[in-house]
């Protein structure tokens, strides 16, 4: 037995992921914008700093997704 089939599987749901994901390109660049400026200057990026912006971008991608994936 092989496991061929589960590589295969797997490939093509990766390959499906750009299309899916383009859809989150504002909420990507909103969290990217945040991060940038938290990490500017003398100050140290802290955990949760753009938490708002992630659980958007996260929920974007789980929209985009969808169960089962």
């Amino acid at each position: 037995m092989s496991g061929q089939g589960v590589w295969l599987r797997a490939r093509a749901r990766l390959r499906r992921f750009p299309a899916l994901l383009a859809g989150c390109g504002e909420q990507a660049a909103a969290y990217g914008r945040c991060v940038a400026a938290a990490a500017s200057g003398t100050t140290e990026l802290r955990r949760d700093a753009c938490l708002e912006e992630f659980r958007a971008l996260r929920a974007c991608f789980d929209r985009a997704v969808g169960p089962g994936v």
